[in-house]
Formats: C-alpha cells, structure tokens, sequence
C-alpha cells in the first residue's frame, strides 16, 4: 500500500509535535492546561490548535484506511 504524500507529511507532523510535547505533568498542571485551553489562553494557541485539528485528521484518515481494508 503506497501512502500518499500529503498524507505521510501530516502523519510526520504530528509525529514530531506529539514527542516534542510529551512531557510528565501533575494533575494541577493538567488542569491548568486545561482550563486555558478552554479560554484559549495557551501559549501558542493557534500552533497547538493546529497539531490537533492534523491529529484528528490524521486519525480519520487512518480510520478510513482501516475500514476500506476490511471491506466495510
């Protein structure tokens, strides 16, 4: 199965955004991450956004692959 490249960029992308912000947190950080993600007030909002809406789609692409594999 050949993977297309745009595909391969975006899987990439969020490869690298995922290691380089893999980083043990308490459960307070956590929470005040979260809350200012709700509010976004986080530090490079739109960066960060980004890397999750590409997540996502990467994701749902990968889903997709999955079901058209198994015939479904």
């Amino acid at each position: 199965m050949r993977i297309p490249g745009l595909l391969l960029v975006a899987m990439l992308s969020v490869a690298v955004l995922g290691v380089s912000g893999c980083e043990e947190k308490t459960p307070a950080e956590k929470a005040v991450d979260g809350t200012k993600d709700a509010l976004d007030m986080r530090e490079h909002e739109k960066m960060k956004d980004a890397a999750e809406d590409a997540k996502d789609a990467v994701d749902n692409a990968a889903e997709g692959v999955k079901d058209e594999a198994q015939g479904n």
